[in-house]
């Protein structure tokens, strides 16, 4: 009877490709000077992840940390080729999405302390004291750099899966469905997840709202 439920829920596949599309977009508008682009999808990419990582307690079975995050003895056993226990993420990949959520988090967060000393500064810039504008700044270089090294590695890993073991990885983050693997259980109602996107952006909108401003030259 598992063979009716997805394996991946409607929220699931909409914060990946959402993520893709989001991280993307963050770069190109870094790269081309596009603050206000840059700003609102750092913004967007903040209620993402935040999001994420409240349905990673709230969500369907096989979104959820304690469906898929394992511990050391986890992971060697599924690299001596034992298999994964559950059929959502594997132990390994686990990893991947852990340092992936933080890494885009740091980035998204840091660059709210961000400035380019000319047009734009971020909303927390004038909250905070030179040295943590200064270690900020540090933050959103470097962990875009590491990000950048994890997201190839990953899209490597996806296509090996895809292309040699047949997991049909990238069809199920579209339908949901694997032809090797079945949820375990039948997904939360979607709008769960609308009522997390929303209360994260609330509050975060509301968060921004008080922080100070930058006081007038005259």
């Amino acid at each position: 009877m598992s063979s009716r439920f997805i394996l991946w829920d409607i929220p699931t596949r909409v914060f990946h490709w959402a993520l893709v599309v989001g991280i993307a977009l963050a770069w190109w508008s870094g790269e081309e000077g596009r603050n206000d682009v840059h700003e609102w999808t750092g913004y967007a990419l903040i209620v993402l992840i935040v999001s994420r990582i409240f349905w990673g307690f709230f969500g369907s079975r096989h979104s959820r940390f304690t469906d898929f995050v394992r511990g050391p003895a986890a992971i060697l056993a599924y690299l001596r080729g034992e298999g994964s226990p559950t059929p959502g993420h594997n132990p390994l990949g686990a990893l991947s999405v852990i340092a992936l959520l933080l890494l885009v988090l740091a980035q998204a967060v840091s660059g709210l302390f961000n400035s380019d000393d000319i047009l734009f500064s971020g909303p927390l810039y004038y909250m905070a004291s030179t040295e943590l504008r200064g270690f900020m700044g540090s933050v959103h270089d470097i962990s875009f750099n590491i990000l950048l090294g994890l997201i190839a590695l990953h899209v490597l890993v996806v296509a090996y899966h895809q292309l040699v073991k047949k997991d049909g990885l990238i069809t199920a983050m579209f339908t949901g469905r694997s032809e090797r693997k079945a949820g375990l259980a039948p997904p939360v109602p979607v709008w769960r997840a609308l009522l997390i996107v929303a209360l994260v952006a609330i509050a975060l909108w509301l968060g921004l709202e008080q922080a100070p401003q930058p006081q007038p030259l005259w």
